[in-house]
């Protein structure tokens, strides 16, 4: 074996050719090429880890029969092999060093293919036994995924045995032509080449024998064939009768559920079935679960109803930025505010777990993904002052922002207004990402929309700065806008007393909508979507969970 790329081994059977070395093969878009010590041996490409793994079994293996070899367009040290939907990406040192690896899997394909090669091997072995031990050598295997495989392996033979009859009519033809040929004389002491008369004989019997065979198998191979196809089409009718039976069961249990008085008749209006009492008891009902959350109120505001009111003005209404700030936060809040429905035609639900759902909106701009994020969530025992605080400081997002190398805090405009410089740590084969953006936090008022003590927000949105300019260095501009909506939900105690960690939840609103500049594939960046926003709204969230498990309940600051 060989531990340079450059160098590789060769031995050479009877049918096919062998070489094993190292290669770059790709993985995926995390880890991109990596090496990989590739052996050709049998008709089988399989590749390991490194050399010293041969002996403990290959990580993933491709039979070359119907493997499809392609040099790339572009790139000349590589080349693909491929089976079906499964693909290789495979690239060598150098030009050389690819081109051995695509002779001799070509070579390979060539060899164990039939024609000249499998004629070669009938001349060989010209006797009776060879010739019906080839013709049987695939009679054997009736899996019906081989069948298909074996067939045309058949119809390769018959082709082989045409060739041989064919050979042995253009042999006796010479012969004849030659014992009526006028210009032979015998008493010149010219010979008539001597015909193996027996050996042809036997020969074309054989081989006329191996072609009976060989149809027969054929034929055979058709009727398992579909009598495979039977048994299936039999086994997918009965699937589908079961499931239409389950379907048309669920359909009348469904039917039972909706005899059910339920719709506007239980509703107030001239048309209303319910009885005064009813009526009265609902309506009673409502009114003391409004009263429980009025003294629950009370008893956070100190004693003292706050009736609502506008926020207070931000000390950084001053800045050169407030108008785009105001705009913008104005803007996100009233976006997150609304349902899905309300948010336009086109979402989708990319993701659920528990209370979390995810939906998206698939849209590019200038060939990348842009697509707009929605998630809602629940979670207990936090409020939405401490979920927006924790977001917001600086002096915490190292911990919760996995992706994060280095941050700076460009201008702190106000204690609620911040500008950030943050640069994302490079996944290979993508470019490294920096962002520009103010981050603002504040209180929004109560109104008839929202249920609870407290609303709380925090805005991120990417502007320009002379100082640190779009594409500068190494690394590529991220353009986002993030809406963080977060509202303190809390169950009054049954008992009357204190309210603690386990009466509190959060329902909290995540809109988000970035441009990752430069190149990237859409469906890479989507699968990449799919995978870290649950998972980056999770770990946050647990962060925040686990820093104020033991401390007092905040509302506000």
């Amino acid at each position: 074996m060989a531990d340079d790329p450059s160098s590789e081994d060769y031995s050479d059977n009877e049918n096919n050719a062998e070489l094993s070395g190292i290669l770059s093969k790709w993985t995926n878009y995390i880890h991109g090429w990596q090496d990989r010590f590739i052996v050709l041996k049998g008709g089988t490409l399989s590749y390991y880890k490194n050399e010293l793994e041969v002996n403990f079994g290959c990580r993933g293996a491709l039979s070359l029969a119907k493997a499809v070899i392609k040099p790339h367009e572009f790139d000349e040290c590589r080349f693909d092999v491929s089976v079906n939907d499964c693909v290789w990406y495979l690239r060598a040192s150098s030009v050389e060093v690819k081109q051995s690896w695509v002779d001799a899997l070509e070579c390979y394909k060539v060899e164990s293919g039939y024609g000249t090669g499998s004629e070669n091997s009938l001349k060989r072995h010209g006797s009776t036994v060879s010739l019906q031990s080839n013709t049987f050598s695939t009679a054997s295997g009736n899996s019906f995924h081989r069948s298909s495989r074996n067939l045309r392996e058949k119809l390769a033979e018959l082709g082989t045995f045409k060739d041989i009859l064919c050979r042995q009519i253009d042999t006796l033809q010479k012969f004849f032509d030659g014992c009526v040929d006028k210009e032979i004389q015998i008493d010149n002491k010219e010979k008539i080449p001597i015909i193996d008369f027996k050996g042809e004989a036997i020969t074309f019997k054989t081989t006329t024998s191996a072609v009976l065979d060989t149809l027969e198998h054929c034929a055979e191979l058709v009727n398992q064939r579909e009598e495979a196809w039977r048994r299936r089409l039999e086994r997918e009718t009965d699937r589908r009768k079961r499931a239409e039976n389950l379907s048309k069961s669920y359909f009348e249990q469904i039917q039972k559920f909706q005899k059910v008085p339920y719709g506007p008749d239980l509703e107030e209006g001239p048309h209303s079935v319910l009885a005064d009492d009813e009526f009265y008891d609902a309506v009673e009902t409502g009114l003391d679960k409004m009263e429980e959350e009025r003294e629950i109120r009370h008893k956070l505001m100190n004693g003292t109803l706050v009736p609502p009111t506008p926020p207070p003005v931000s000390p950084a209404s001053t800045h050169r930025l407030w108008p785009e700030i105001q705009k913008v936060v104005d803007g996100q809040v009233n976006m997150a505010k609304l349902g899905v429905g309300e948010c336009g035609a086109g979402w989708q639900l990319f993701a659920e777990d528990g209370e979390m759902k995810m939906y998206r909106r698939e849209e590019e701009v200038n060939g990348l993904v842009v697509d707009p994020l929605k998630a809602v969530h629940v979670v207990k025992g936090i409020t939405g002052f401490e979920l927006c605080h924790y977001f917001f400081s600086p002096q915490y997002r190292y911990d919760w922002e996995t992706t994060l190398e280095h941050m700076l805090v460009v201008e702190t405009i106000s204690d609620d207004t911040i500008l950030f410089l943050q640069t994302h740590k490079r996944i290979w084969p993508a470019s490294q990402r920096d962002a520009v953006f103010w981050s603002h936090m504040r209180r929004m008022p109560n109104d008839q929309d929202t249920e609870g003590p407290d609303l709380w927000t925090v805005v991120n949105h990417s502007t320009e700065l002379q100082k640190y300019p779009a594409n500068a260095g190494k690394c590529v501009r991220i353009y986002l806008t993030v809406c963080l909506l977060c509202q303190t939900l809390v169950n009054p105690p049954k008992d009357g007393g204190p309210v603690t960690r386990d009466d509190i939840s959060c329902k909290i609103t995540y809109c988000s909508v970035v441009n990752p500049g430069g190149w990237a594939p859409a469906s890479v960046l989507r699968a990449v979507y799919k995978r870290e926003y649950p998972k980056f709204l999770k770990r946050f969230t647990s962060y925040v969970i686990g820093k104020t498990k033991d401390e007092k309940i905040r509302f506000t600051d």
